[in-house]
């Protein structure tokens, strides 16, 4: 499978040197130099990734996002900012709007190709097999239990997904708060509990399961 990744930057150095190596790398890259840009390009072509600077003319990183976020066929698309500002607070608001990540510059390319594929391993894993209790589909944004198709907030989505992506396997609640909401990002205990507890009313008890004191697995 060629991953499709939207590279958006007002800088033509920094578009034409991401892109090469990302190409070297066997990704199949578009690119946008502004933010109105980059939504029509995301839109056109659906990418799994989309690498968002946070200052750009026209549409700023942060609206981009915002905006990209209001429409259903991108609901699946991993967003991560790659920006030189470093603050907390721009962090935070990239988070806010949407971001599954926020890498800051300068970056390896080694590091950055690293971090695509944590997000891509978001997207990896979750296309269903035959007989399997629940259908998921990540490039559709789906979950299918007994022909009643389940609408999940994005959190949940990711959350069950990456459950899903190994059956049986005990995840730590460290791997879930990292692959689910980011390494960077600070979030209280309860918040797995709470988002678990939600996902459980709406597919059922049966599918995930607590181990106590190191985190959770799902089972068919």
């Amino acid at each position: 499978m060629s991953y499709r990744i939207l590279l958006v930057d007002d800088e033509p150095d920094i578009l034409e040197f991401i892109s090469y190596n990302l190409n070297k790398e066997g990704y199949t890259v578009y690119t946008a130099s502004n933010g109105r840009e980059a939504v029509q390009k995301a839109l056109e072509v659906i990418p799994h990734v989309i690498l968002l600077d946070v200052m750009m003319p026209e549409m700023d990183g942060i609206e981009t996002c915002q905006e990209i976020r209001t429409h259903p066929e991108l609901a699946a698309t991993m967003i991560a900012f790659l920006t030189a500002r470093s603050e907390d607070y721009s962090q935070i608001a990239g988070f806010d709007a949407g971001a599954d990540d926020y890498i800051t510059k300068p970056i390896r390319v080694k590091v950055l190709v690293s971090r695509i594929k944590a997000l891509l391993k978001r997207v990896e894993g979750t296309q269903s097999a035959p007989g399997r209790a629940l259908q998921m589909d990540r490039e559709r944004y789906l979950v299918v239990k007994e022909g009643q198709q389940i609408v999940l907030p994005r959190k949940e989505f990711n959350l069950l997904a990456l459950l899903y992506s190994k059956p049986q396997k005990v995840f730590t609640r460290e791997e879930i708060f990292s692959s689910v909401w980011g390494s960077d990002v600070v979030v209280g205990d309860r918040t797995i509990d709470v988002h678990i507890r939600k996902l459980r009313e709406k597919i059922g008890d049966d599918h995930i399961v607590t181990v106590k004191g190191v985190g959770y697995k799902y089972e068919d």
